[in-house]
């Protein structure tokens, strides 16, 4: 049950000029559900991206990366049930068959086309299904729900959002989608994510915008502190609205890209395996921001404290040893569950009392604070607890 997610109202999601979505039932591994996505892209667009950081990643990871680095992408096509990970030369042959089908359909060179494959791992890709299904998702006129609902595995709800923006040229469109629940650690992307605007970009200045949003949303959520395979995070500005004229107008692009971004991943956070808790760990007062964020991760990856978090128990010494784990400096530590100061000066505060963590733990969302007391830099992740169910949906993954 995801924590305080309600589905997206598809009303709120706005369509981009110069983005074609369309979606059909492939059959990759189950029939009778959508799980396959094609997203065309209207000529001259720019597309930024970034991928999982993970050594052992999926063939559609290496193929999609060699093709955005010659530029001019005229489309993406996304598989569920089916990661393509784990499949080696037949697995990147098999990639370069869909991106060589749908290439063909568009009049485009297959290196035009960016894949994306998500799902079970070391298994061979059934390029054929997905190759048969490609006339019936370009003929599909697909809304932004509709994608977000072909991308899913084993989320609970689709993960959509959209906002507008103004700038210098007029308003701007930011939609995008994302999916994942497991496998999810901060070390790129950590999922699916597909986000465009309609405003006109410079490629190079896409780039920068789409490493930082990553940064600042998907770089800071944790379900599991594992990486997949598969991990990609893609930005389009198609060029057909608004042009990007002043520093200001940049500015304003990046705050409403990354503000997409960030729904999206605490969707994720949200929308856990087996989650019934959403937690905000905000560390404070650390020398940089990479010590706040080791200190906040020590604690968000913790099997220890995110099983303590589902039990509603404040075990305030599960939560100081893994910040102690993380390497830095916590003599000066201070610990707050929400407004309620639980330990400072090495030890339990003296005015505690255990009912009060209680009360806030059983909430669905709170937050664990951290202050270092070693300078002003400050990190925020967003994590959630492990429950019963997170032990049963993986160990029944594959069944």
């Amino acid at each position: 049950m995801a924590v305080n997610l309600p589905p997206p109202d598809p009303a709120s999601l706005h369509p981009v000029s110069g983005v074609d979505l369309g979606v059909a039932m492939a059959g990759v591994r189950k029939a009778g559900r959508k799980d396959l996505l094609v997203m065309r892209l209207a000529e001259g667009s720019a597309v930024a991206g970034v991928f999982t950081q993970n050594r052992y990643c999926a063939a559609p990871v290496i193929l999609a990366r060699k093709n955005l680095e010659a530029g001019d992408i005229r489309a993406l096509v996304v598989n569920t049930g089916n990661a393509n990970a784990g499949t080696g030369a037949d697995g990147l042959k098999r990639a370069a068959r869909v991106c060589e089908a749908l290439a063909g359909h568009l009049g485009c060179d297959p290196a035009q086309v960016l894949p994306f494959s998500t799902g079970v791992i070391m298994e061979a890709l059934p390029a054929d299904r997905i190759v048969a299904a490609l006339p019936k998702a370009l003929f599909d006129k697909a809304d932004w729900l509709s994608a977000a609902e072909a991308i899913m595995t084993t989320d609970t709800l689709p993960k959509a959002f959209s906002r507008k923006v103004k700038l210098s040229a007029g308003t701007a469109v930011v939609s995008g989608i994302a999916k994942g629940a497991g496998m999810i650690k901060p070390d790129m992307a950590t999922m699916l994510g597909f986000v465009a605007t309609d405003a006109a970009v410079p490629q190079k200045k896409l780039a920068a915008i789409t490493r930082r949003a990553a940064d600042r949303s998907f770089n800071s959520i944790t379900v599991d502190g594992d990486t997949s395979t598969n991990d990609s995070f893609i930005v389009v500005a198609t060029g057909r609205g608004p042009a990007v004229r002043a520093p200001r107008d940049l500015l304003k692009l990046e705050a409403a890209i990354t503000d997409v971004a960030r729904h999206l991943a605490q969707a994720i956070i949200r929308d856990g395996e087996g989650a019934t808790k959403f937690v905000t760990v905000r560390v404070e007062g650390g020398k940089s921001e990479a010590e706040c964020r080791k200190v906040a991760y020590a604690i968000a990856h913790s099997p220890l404290v995110k099983t303590a978090f589902f039990a509603s128990d404040p075990n305030l010494g599960r939560i100081l040893a893994a910040a102690g784990n993380s390497g830095v400096d916590v003599s000066k530590l201070s610990l707050y569950l929400d407004d309620v100061l639980v330990a400072a000066g090495g030890g339990r505060h003296s005015g505690y009392k255990d009912e009060q963590g209680v009360a806030v733990m059983k909430k669905a969302e709170f937050t664990v604070r951290v202050v270092l007391g070693r300078g002003k830099a400050a990190a925020t992740v967003w994590t959630c607890d492990f429950s019963f169910d997170y032990v049963k949906i993986n160990a029944e993954y594959r069944t």
